[in-house]
Formats: C-alpha cells, sequence, structure tokens
C-alpha cells in the first residue's frame, strides 16, 4: 500500500486484497509470496496470515487520501478476482476507483474466466485499466475473456514470458507488456520470445513496454531490447479539457479519463 513504487510501468501500488494461490506456471516463483514471508516475518500487521487471501477494509480508500493524480496498480500482492474475493468487495474496489477518478488504476489478473463473469455486471470506470497475465501458449485463452469485458483499456501482460508464442491475436487489445522472470530460480526467458511479440504489437499497432530481462540479478541485465528500450503507453483518442495533473509517467489524468503524452518515466530500476 505504497506510493513510490520501483515496478516501471505504474507509480503505485494498492492492496485492498493480500495473498494469493498458485493457478499456472508464471505462479511457481511468485514474488509477491516472498515479499509476504518477509513482512509477516517483520511482523507488518497486514501479512500476520502470510499468504492467506486476506481483505483489508481499512485500506479500501486509500487512494481517495492521495491528492496527486498517479498511475496505481491494484493488488500488486494479490488477484483481485480471486475466487475468495467476495463479488461484493470487487463492487466496493470499483467504487473507490470510480471515486478516485483523479487517479489511473491498472488491474491485472490470472483469473480471466471471473473477471469476464463478474465483469459483466460491474460498472466501469474509464480510468481502470484492465488486464491479464499470459506467460504460455496454454494461457492465451485469457485474452478471450479480457475482450468480453466492459474494460475501456484492456492489456496484457507477458510477465514471466516462459516460452514462444507464436501468433497472436492482438485485436482490441490496448497494450502489450514484456518481462522475464526475477529473483531466485528464474527462467531464462529467449530473446526471440520477446522480439516475436514487439515486432507483432508494432504490426498491429499496439503499443510495446519491454520491461525487464529478468534473471537473478535483474538490474545487470537490464531493459534493452534490440539496443534501446521500449516504453510504449496506452493512447486515449478522446480529448480530456479538465486536465488536473501529470504523472512522471506523462500519463495527463483528468477527472474524466486521462491521456497519455508518451514520455514515460526511464530513472528507475524495474521490479
Amino acid at each position: 500500500m505504497a506510493q513510490g513504487s520501483s515496478i516501471e510501468w505504474t507509480e503505485s501500488t494498492w492492496n485492498p486484497v493480500t495473498g494469493c494461490t498458485k493457478v499456472s506456471p508464471g505462479c511457481k516463483h511468485c514474488y509477491a509470496e516472498r515479499m509476504a514471508a518477509r513482512l509477516q516475518a517483520m511482523g507488518q500487521p497486514n501479512y500476520a496470515r502470510g499468504f492467506e487471501v486476506t481483505l483489508h477494509e481499512r485500506a479500501l480508500e486509500l487512494p481517495l487520501t492521495w491528492k496527486k493524480p498517479q498511475t496505481v496498480f491494484v493488488n500488486s500482492m494479490s488477484d483481485l478476482f480471486h475466487r475468495d474475493v467476495p463479488e461484493a468487495f470487487i463492487r466496493r474496489v470499483f467504487d473507490v476507483m470510480r471515486r478516485a477518478s483523479w487517479h489511473t488504476f491498472q488491474v491485472l489478473t490470472k483469473r480471466a474466466d471471473r473477471l469476464e463473469t463478474v465483469g459483466r455486471t460491474l460498472d466501469w470506470p474509464a480510468n481502470v485499466w484492465m488486464g491479464v497475465s499470459v506467460e504460455t501458449r496454454k494461457c492465451l485463452f485469457r485474452l478471450d475473456h479480457l475482450r468480453r469485458t466492459p474494460a475501456h483499456i484492456k492489456f496484457i501482460s507477458f510477465e514471466p514470458l516462459l516460452e514462444g508464442l507464436g501468433k497472436i491475436n492482438l485485436g482490441g487489445i490496448d497494450w502489450a507488456i514484456v518481462g522475464g522472470e526475477s529473483g531466485p530460480g528464474a527462467r531464462v526467458m529467449d530473446k526471440a520470445w520477446a522480439v516475436e511479440i514487439r515486432d507483432q504489437c508494432l504490426a498491429a499497432g499496439a503499443p510495446f513496454f519491454f520491461k525487464q530481462w529478468g534473471g537473478i540479478n535483474k538490474k545487470r541485465a537490464g531493459r534493452l531490447l534490440d539496443g534501446r528500450t521500449w516504453d510504449e503507453l496506452p493512447g486515449m483518442l478522446l480529448p480530456s479539457p479538465r486536465r488536473t495533473g501529470q504523472s512522471s509517467l506523462g500519463i495527463q489524468h483528468t477527472a474524466e479519463r486521462p491521456t497519455i503524452a508518451f514520455s514515460p518515466r526511464r530513472d528507475k530500476v524495474p521490479a
């Protein structure tokens, strides 16, 4: 529940839910599970139950207290659409995001089937970006569930990218992130897998963000792909006259919906 995240494609994190369970190969070396164990050992009260799914009522309205417009990754330590998160609580999270209209919220899930089911009944604010994680070919089905949601901005996180994915249907997708696994036991990402996705994004006109090569020492491995960084963000075509601020990612936050100025941050180490 912090401002100032080191994750390259966001600015802050907000965790009204913590804890999760493994659902696909990308979960094998979960960074959130490692961090939760560390925080529990330190006596952090939000992690008294370790990595069990836990709802945090006191954290629900936290973004409403952040007056500076920013991009917020929702549940970096969990999955909002986990089966143990009640629909009523998901609705309350969406209500806060709607009321905190000066921020841009990024929600990412591996539970794409539940996302589609619950998503049909949600009122989707324009400042909420919805994404799914895809690590292997067997996870590509999540894109179809995502496409069938009413989310205004739809994105994919190919992280950790564990194999070549072949031809990807990018129809209706507004943004793609690619990253290799990092930390203990990290599985190596082949450059060809990342290039294949980048080239498809270029052909489809979908913004492409290369987050990291990963590995045991992700800082040393860096973020360059073919000699340059790829920090593209989803662009929104509708103008927003009521500008209230601009984030360090280059996102112009407004009371109606954010627009992208394409001047992303380059000064932080990816996480």
